[in-house]
């Protein structure tokens, strides 16, 4: 029997792996089972998403009950809340063809109170559900260095640790269902405020007339450091806005942590001001676009454009 790793050192038998959706990010982990040798089924909502993978061997299923009915683990990476709840819950979702003793987890980042409901109705099965969002975006998916954050029961996470550390350089437990999304949440919130101060940087070392490229290796080194500098600013400086991660869906996230922060009773103004610029960004037409395009929906609302750098 095929084996593989597991935490301690132990080796035990190898899951075949269910993956639902194939996006930026999805496509990118779920090819980097396949080439660790894991048996992997897949579906998404265009079966053409998916052929890159199915020419690397996995194999095509055509709804998510057929993609649990034959996995010992089930991981779905899809767009938003209602996804969510229709490939896992839904009447041919992931729950409908899940074998007892088997694992979803849901690595979308999504509500903390859906990954509460579909624990839920696992637990009724007998299956086991991890709510496992990420962080990293499409660099970090297509590296295999992305940071998961895990609600759910511990030892289900010990379960597929293996399988997570194929795509991941971090993996954090953080506590009962809907704690990963909690937690992502809070990666969420940090990153907003953040980008926006990136972009409205870049903006204003352009208006100073400054050498953009340089300026930003100047400052990556100290306090101003930070990812989405080092990552997102050189992209902008070429003029390639594609998404490591969309507008919209971050559009979503900052909503999702809006209606967290006033159920908890917690006012956080600069998340709710990030929200309604990235808003506007979708509104200019950038919602497909990646996060770091709101420096472009900025130069329009300074009357300005963004001159790109050789």
């Amino acid at each position: 029997m095929q084996t593989e790793p597991a935490v301690g050192g132990a080796r035990g038998p190898v899951p075949t792996i269910g993956w639902v959706g194939t996006g930026i990010m999805g496509a990118h982990m779920c090819r980097h089972l396949i080439e660790a040798g894991y048996e992997v089924r897949v579906t998404t909502r265009t079966r053409d998403k998916a052929q890159a993978l199915l020419d690397s061997g996995a194999t095509w299923c055509a709804t998510p009950a057929e993609v649990a009915h034959g996995s010992d683990i089930v991981l779905t990476m899809v767009g938003y809340p209602s996804d969510v709840r229709e490939v896992v819950l839904g009447g041919s979702g992931v729950l409908a063809g899940a074998r007892p003793g088997a694992l979803v987890a849901d690595m979308t980042t999504s509500e903390p109170g859906l990954a509460a409901e579909i624990f839920d109705a696992a637990a009724v099965l007998g299956v086991g559900a991890l709510d496992a969002p990420v962080s990293g975006g499409d660099v970090g998916a297509r590296n295999g260095a992305l940071t998961i954050m895990v609600g759910g029961r511990e030892e289900d996470l010990e379960r597929v640790l293996p399988v997570f550390a194929r795509f991941a350089k971090s993996v954090t437990w953080q506590g009962g269902p809907g704690a990963g999304q909690h937690a992502k949440m809070v990666n969420q919130v940090a990153i907003a405020s953040g980008m926006v101060g990136v972009c409205e940087a870049l903006l204003y070392a352009q208006r100073a007339g400054l050498d953009v490229a340089r300026v930003v290796e100047t400052i990556a080194p100290g306090a101003a450091g930070s990812w989405s500098l080092s990552n997102y600013a050189p992209r902008a400086m070429r003029g390639d806005f594609e998404p490591g991660f969309k507008v919209d869906h971050f559009v979503k996230d900052l909503g999702i942590a809006l209606a967290e922060a006033r159920r908890m009773g917690l006012a956080l103004p600069g998340l709710a001001l990030a929200e309604q610029l990235y808003v506007a960004a979708s509104a200019q037409g950038l919602g497909g676009r990646g996060t770091h395009a709101l420096l472009r929906a900025l130069a329009t609302l300074s009357g300005t454009s963004w001159a790109t750098t050789p």
